[in-house]
């Protein structure tokens, strides 16, 4: 049984499926959109919510936190400084996840997953 069990195992195994997701959550915080597939996004956007929030806090343990999973330095600083500023007043939800359609080889449903953009006014 599968009781209070959330995360998904992605048919890999615990260290090759914990390198996937800090490579993504970097690219993600890096370049702001990634395109993967609609589970790995699901699960993409747990990690990236936590590390927004880590830079929200901005002290010393939780920068610390963030480098332990972040794989570059100059993205955490991006974190806590340009991402954090932007989601300031926001309590969270700052990732969307977009349905774009199959993958042509395997048929795997692809999604679009993007920090979203805070509006003016």
């Amino acid at each position: 049984m599968r009781h209070k069990y959330h995360k998904k195992k992605l048919g890999r195994l615990t260290a090759h499926r914990e390198a996937m997701m800090r490579n993504m959550v970097t690219s993600l915080l890096k370049h702001e959109k990634i395109t993967t597939t609609e589970i790995k996004a699901k699960e993409l956007r747990r990690l990236a919510e936590k590390m927004i929030t880590l830079g929200k806090k901005g002290s010393l343990h939780a920068r610390r936190q963030a480098l332990a999973v972040i794989r570059e330095r100059d993205v955490v600083e991006k974190v806590f400084g340009e991402i954090s500023d932007r989601y300031r007043e926001r309590p969270g939800g700052y990732t969307r996840i977009i349905k774009s359609g199959f993958r042509l080889g395997d048929n795997a449903p692809e999604s679009i997953i993007e920090l979203v953009q805070e509006q003016k006014g």
